[in-house]
């Protein structure tokens, strides 16, 4: 079940922020910056976490980042140890390749959560061609771009592109809304809040 509460919560109960509600988390009104705890009754317990403890806030941190259920990241570990890449820089890979989160690393987007919102309502296309699946991975080359028939959505009108693109292997056109993959992301490119190592462990005792 997809959970559906106060994002803010999460990132309280994971520790860091994990940018679910885009440029407020860069404000003083981000709730981590707030309140550090996690959040219930017992959130200012000091004891120490056990190594599985820690290897499941990091698989949970990493399915809340990037927006997946459990199955998802499930296959995608079967998938990964099935594959002659090293298993946690695969699993890094393919999750940053997907359509919204390569929309949400471009900044034409405020976060991932809006990146799956506007893909599922078939704003934006691949090649030309239109999308409404977020999970869709992309390849080098490949370029998503806004449907030319929805450049007159408010959003876009009056959308203001000053910040560059969080990630290097990406090449963003803001006038134009669209956003290539220039290379393949490397390990330097992933998602730092994340330790991919300990997600690895975390499947593998399975």
């Amino acid at each position: 079940m997809r959970y559906t509460g106060p994002k803010c919560r999460l990132c309280r109960r994971e520790g860091v922020k994990l940018f679910l509600k885009g440029d407020r988390c860069e404000t003083p009104k981000c709730a981590v910056v707030r309140r550090a705890t996690p959040p219930g009754m017992h959130g200012a317990s000091r004891s120490k976490p056990t190594e599985y403890a820690k290897q499941l806030r990091e698989k949970q941190k990493a399915k809340r980042i990037f927006g997946l259920n459990e199955t998802q990241f499930a296959n995608l570990y079967a998938e990964a140890a099935a594959s002659n890449s090293p298993t946690a820089d695969y699993m890094m890979s393919v999750l940053e390749l997907r359509a919204d989160n390569v929309l949400y690393r471009s900044r034409l987007v405020d976060s991932r959560q809006q990146a799956r919102q506007m893909i599922n309502h078939g704003l934006f296309m691949v090649n030309g061609k239109k999308i409404k699946t977020p999970s869709i991975r992309l390849r080098v080359g490949d370029v998503l771009s806004l449907d030319p028939d929805c450049k007159s959505n408010n959003f876009f009108v009056s959308r203001e592109i000053t910040q560059p693109a969080t990630a290097k292997w990406l090449q963003v056109s803001p006038k134009s809304f669209s956003v290539t993959v220039a290379q393949s992301p490397e390990k330097d490119d992933f998602e730092q809040v994340i330790e991919s190592r300990m997600l690895v462990e975390y499947y593998s005792r399975s």
